[in-house]
């Protein structure tokens, strides 16, 4: 059994698609292919879409934990290596591998959620969204956008702010007053942080007025 088969010529796209990808990282033309949060998980922020079930679906597939070139190429690992070892363990019980398009379509039912339950462990090892040029503290007291999911207390949804730079972060939000929410596409003033989550308010809020 060989990688080069035709029955794991799927396999073989996706394991030369990933070093294509990984040399042009390398020799510095990552810009062709870059992808960064906003396009990983805010393709249509207008699309009528229940939320709820939405954030579901990212949340198994692993979408947002990491950036999108990261978990592409994370997938295509993946997809590669169920679907070669899949085809040798085929022709080790029958004799005959599937067909490529049959084992094609398995393997990536079984690499997305493996490749999210691996994006997970994955995201607490890299760098977050924030970038270094300001400090967490400067975002507070400036408005954020809710991107993904419904914000509750216990519950924080993944925003957007820009910096007094004009650059985008990428952070976790929470509402201040614990018996409200905050939807998608909702626009919120962020008032304070506690480590990585931050706590925001809408305008209208009674609290707005903050010790």
């Amino acid at each position: 059994m060989t990688l080069l088969a035709e029955y794991n010529l799927p396999f073989l796209i996706a394991l030369i698609a990933l070093v294509l990808i990984s040399l042009a990282q390398i020799v510095g033309l990552g810009d062709v292919f870059d992808a960064d949060a906003d396009i990983e998980i805010d393709v249509d922020p207008d699309a009528a879409i229940s939320s709820g079930w939405l954030e579901g679906v990212f949340s198994l597939l692993g979408l947002g934990k990491v950036p999108f070139l990261i978990w592409l190429m994370l997938l295509m690992f993946v997809f590669a290596a169920i679907g070669v070892s899949g085809q040798a363990l085929v022709v080790a019980l029958i004799g005959i591998p599937l067909d490529a398009a049959v084992a094609a379509l398995l393997a990536a039912a079984a690499a997305l959620p493996i490749n999210g339950a691996l994006t997970r462990p994955l995201a607490r090892l890299l760098p977050q969204d924030e970038t270094s040029a300001v400090t967490l503290d400067t975002l507070v007291r400036r408005d954020a956008e809710i991107q993904i999911g419904t914000a509750k207390r216990g519950s924080p949804a993944r925003s957007k702010v820009i910096d007094v730079f004009g650059h985008p972060h990428f952070v976790m939000v929470e509402p201040h007053d614990p018996d409200a929410t905050m939807s998608q596409g909702d626009t919120v003033l962020l008032v304070r942080r506690e480590g990585e989550t931050f706590y925001a308010v809408h305008y209208e809020s009674p609290k707005l007025q903050l010790d």
